[in-house]
């Protein structure tokens, strides 16, 4: 069944809504729970499904990510599996950039009209969820659908952020609304008992597409429509066969400051919505990595990644990435800790501490709260981040607040005492 299907997985445009981690990377280029991509993701999903054909589709910001997948996905010589990145190019059929989601897939076609598969699976790269897409294909397949999206239930209150989808009873789409705003009761699906119950009337559209490799070829060439929610699948279900294929696990489209937040903090969780112990684990990149090393420290679910040396007075709820460094008698409360690519040398933290300059990683006696410190930055001794009153949305030099959520830019430096 997997060897009849090609996956897409598009790299994402600007990405202004997670500003400033978007700054110098794409989105699906983000560090997420300390040692992964948010690429990462949808990549070991298709693995875990024995989908192991990937492009994936890069524009902006794209060095980090094409760097990452360089690093991180090798497959044996004898195999036919491959990750490959498609980055936007010109062409003489086309000079401009990718102007969509369908238009980028338009301009790939031509790189896989050379291998044979039936099905095109196409991912979002900056979503956050574990789903076998075998079940997804073999639902397609037998009910022999041009087109099947994957759906989720969801309240009236969360409608207007997602393109909504109707029903009728043998689950083929009838309606598609991108993001209806009011008078939106029309749309409610038969979504099952359980979910009724719950309220989750609505379906909403994953952005997780299965087409027919014909259907596909026909509705992207010969035309200039540029984006699947918008265009492609409104637009197709009048004369096509359009399946919905209801999905009621864990699912965050993690495309928001608060929301990419959030969804890291609920990883401390005991029980978690995504379970990052579970057997269909997350491939990246392998690092050769010493363990963290924590000294008199109060952790109280905390995620630690690996190559941290750790000596804080208290962390808690909080996500520690990779190689981070926090000092004595420090304070981490629900923060994301990026880490940071690199170790400094123990001359040049001596360097830093003789010209009265922080180091790499956080000092002595800080405490921070509600904050996403992003990778490399060079916090001092003494410093105070989110303690006081609520802070006002805005971008500054060297951090952004966004609804309470301070976000540290990657790299700033924080001199000794600094409160922000």
């Amino acid at each position: 069944m997997t060897s009849k299907v090609m996956c897409i997985v598009l790299g994402g445009g600007q990405g202004s809504r997670l500003f400033p981690l978007t700054a110098s990377r794409s989105k699906p280029a983000v560090p997420i729970a300390g040692k992964y991509r948010l690429v990462d993701i949808p990549i070991s999903n298709c693995l875990h499904s024995g989908i192991n054909r990937i492009f994936v589709l890069t524009q902006f910001n794209s060095a980090s990510l094409n760097k990452h997948i360089k690093n991180t996905y090798h497959f044996s010589n004898f195999s036919s599996a491959f990750v490959d990145i498609l980055a936007a190019e010109q062409t003489p059929t086309s000079v401009a950039w990718f102007q969509g989601t369908a238009d980028a897939v338009r301009q790939s076609l031509h790189h896989m009209s050379v291998y044979e598969f039936e099905y095109v699976l196409i991912l979002s790269g900056d979503q956050l969820y574990q789903m076998d897409f075998v079940e997804m294909i073999n639902a397609h397949e037998k009910n022999k659908a041009d087109i099947s999206i994957a759906t989720i239930p969801v309240t009236a209150k969360d409608v207007p952020g997602f393109g909504i989808l109707k029903t009728d009873e043998n689950k083929w789409i009838t309606q598609f609304v991108e993001k209806p705003k009011t008078d939106f009761e029309y749309l409610k699906s038969d979504v099952g008992a359980e979910m009724a119950q719950q309220g989750r009337d609505y379906l909403a559209s994953m952005g997780i597409y299965v087409f027919n490799r014909k259907v596909l070829y026909d509705l992207l060439q010969g035309n200039e429509r540029t984006d699947f929610g918008k265009e492609i699948i409104p637009q197709s279900i009048s004369d096509h066969k359009v399946l919905s294929y209801q999905y009621e696990g864990y699912w965050e489209d993690i495309g928001t400051i608060p929301s990419f937040f959030e969804a890291n903090l609920e990883l401390t969780d005991d029980i978690p919505k995504f379970n990052l112990f579970d057997k269909n684990h997350i491939y990246t990149r392998s690092r050769m990595l010493p363990p963290s090393k924590i000294s008199g420290s109060k952790l109280t679910r905390a995620i630690i990644a690996d190559g941290c040396i750790i000596n804080a007075k208290e962390i808690t709820r909080s996500v520690i990435g990779i190689r981070a460094r926090i000092g004595f008698d420090t304070v981490i409360e629900s923060c994301y800790i990026m880490g940071s690519d690199n170790y400094q040398t123990l001359e040049q933290i001596e360097q830093s501490r003789q010209n009265g300059t922080p180091v790499m990683g956080i000092g002595d006696r800080c405490h921070i709260k509600n904050a996403i410190i992003d990778k490399n930055c060079y916090i001092g001794n003494d410093v105070k981040i989110n303690c006081g009153d609520p802070l006002p949305n805005g971008d500054y030099d060297k951090y952004t607040v966004m609804d309470g959520i301070v976000v540290l830019k990657k790299r700033a430096v924080i001199p000794d005492g600094t409160v922000i």
